[in-house]
C-alpha cells in the first residue's frame, strides 16, 4: 500500500515535493495543447512536435450535465463538466460545490481546478487515488 495516493488518470501528477497538476502536451509548431500523450499534433497534423506543459488551474465552464443515473455506488446526482482553461485547453471532469441546478449553473462561470481524495475509492491493495475536480472559481 503507497502512502501517497496514486493519480487517478496518467496525466495528474503528483511530485514528491510540490503541489499536484495536470500535464497537457502542447505543440511547438501551432501552440494547441491537449491532455495525454501524443507524437502527432491533431490541430495542425505536426509530428514530433509535442511537449509536456503544465496546465492552468483556471477556466471557464463550456459545457455541462447533470447525471441522475449512473453505476451503482455513485452518488447521484452529480454534475459532468466540459471546461475551457485558460490556454484553451478543453479538459472534463465532475463540477463540484454546485447544486446540480440549470438555474444556479451559467455557462461561462469561472472555475477552477481542485485536486482530492477520488471519492474515497481504493483499490484491492488499498491504495488511495487522487483526482482532480472543477469548482466555481472563489
Amino acid at each position: 500500500m503507497s502512502a501517497q495516493p496514486l493519480p487517478v488518470v496518467p496525466y495528474l501528477k503528483i511530485p514528491e515535493d510540490g503541489e499536484p497538476y495536470l500535464e497537457g502536451q502542447k505543440c511547438g509548431n501551432c501552440g494547441a495543447t491537449f491532455l495525454g500523450e501524443r507524437s502527432v499534433c491533431s490541430k495542425c497534423g505536426a509530428r514530433d512536435q509535442m511537449s509536456a506543459v503544465t496546465l492552468p488551474n483556471k477556466g471557464e465552464l463550456y459545457a455541462y450535465s447533470i447525471v441522475h443515473r449512473s453505476f451503482p455506488g455513485i452518488e447521484v446526482p452529480y454534475v459532468s463538466a466540459v471546461v475551457d482553461l485558460e490556454d484553451g485547453t478543453a479538459i472534463k471532469g465532475n463540477l463540484i460545490d454546485v447544486e446540480p441546478d440549470p438555474e444556479k449553473i451559467p455557462f461561462g462561470m469561472p472555475v477552477e481546478v481542485v485536486f482530492d481524495d477520488a471519492l474515497g475509492r481504493k483499490d484491492k491493495d488499498g491504495n488511495s487515488y487522487l483526482s482532480y475536480f472543477f469548482k466555481p472559481a472563489s
